[in-house]
This record gives C-alpha cells, sequence and structure tokens, in this order.
C-alpha cells in the first residue's frame, strides 16, 4: 500500500507494475480510461498502445465499493533521468475535491523516488495548464492537437 498524504480514509491508493495488476484491475483501469477519454470527452483514440506493461500504475480505489475512481501512468527512465507522467485519469464521481492534485503529488513522488532528480514530462489537456503549473510544471510547447483535443507539453525540472 503506497501512502499518499492527505488521501480521504474511503479510498486507497496502490502502485503496480503491469505484472502485477490482476484481471479485474486491467478491466476496471481500461474501462475507466474508455469512460472518461473516449466516451465523455468524445475522443476517438486507440487507448491501448501497447504501453501499459512498461508503465508503473497507481490505482485509487473506493475502500468500501472497490471501485477505481483514479489511475496514473509512469514511466521512469533512470538512464535519461527522466519520467513521464500519463494517462491521468479520474472518474466524475472523485472530481471536485482535490483527488487530482494528490494523484499528481503522489505521481510526482513515485517518479522522484524511482529517478532522484529527474525532469518529469507531461502531455497535458491544454485547460490543466494552470493545474500544471500549480504542481510545478513549465510549458515547453505551443498548443497542440492530440486526438482532437488541444494538449501542451510540459516539465517539472528535478
Amino acid at each position: 500500500m503506497t501512502r499518499i498524504d492527505n488521501l480521504p480514509e474511503n479510498l486507497t491508493a496502490n502502485w503496480l507494475r503491469f505484472d502485477q495488476l490482476s484481471n479485474h484491475d486491467v478491466h476496471d483501469l481500461l474501462r475507466l480510461r474508455q469512460n472518461i477519454f473516449i466516451l465523455e470527452q468524445n475522443s476517438l483514440y486507440a487507448d491501448i498502445d501497447g504501453k501499459d506493461p512498461e508503465a508503473l500504475h497507481l490505482m485509487i480505489r473506493n475502500r468500501h465499493t472497490g471501485e477505481l475512481v483514479g489511475a496514473i501512468r509512469l514511466f521512469a527512465d533512470l538512464k535519461n533521468g527522466e519520467a513521464r507522467i500519463g494517462r491521468v485519469v479520474i472518474a466524475q464521481e472523485g472530481r471536485g475535491g482535490g483527488l487530482g492534485r494528490l494523484m499528481m503529488e503522489a505521481g510526482i513522488d513515485e517518479a522522484r523516488r524511482q529517478v532522484p532528480g529527474c525532469r518529469i514530462h507531461v502531455s497535458a489537456q491544454a485547460y490543466l495548464e494552470n493545474f500544471y503549473g500549480s504542481l510545478g510544471f513549465e510549458t515547453v510547447s505551443e498548443v497542440f492537437i492530440e486526438d482532437g483535443i488541444p494538449h501542451i507539453d510540459m516539465i517539472r525540472s528535478g
């Protein structure tokens, strides 16, 4: 069990390698990402991109119902001293209470644990630029369209 400061008591958090995910975990993860990224945001793209097996996954579940309410995927590159956080997703019922900030702080902490002093990259939806900026990320690109949605590249220096 991963400790995340200020995580509400009704939630659990686990960092898991892909080979540690149960069949149920994989199903829930893909369903949550499909529901939010593809259906809710009306963005048709290939979420199953072959990269999940290489990533570390933060899984946030409701302690009482077992429902997956949030997830992050993290790539740590020790050789190059960099990390990438992506596929940050929160179920509708988990939004508005600061869970996104807690998840991103956990992602930053885990990236630094995996690769001390690393630069952390995110490809952020453009409307979230101020949110990521408040976490120390700086914009390093112009707005571009990815999967039909405006994005920007941002980096947080070690």
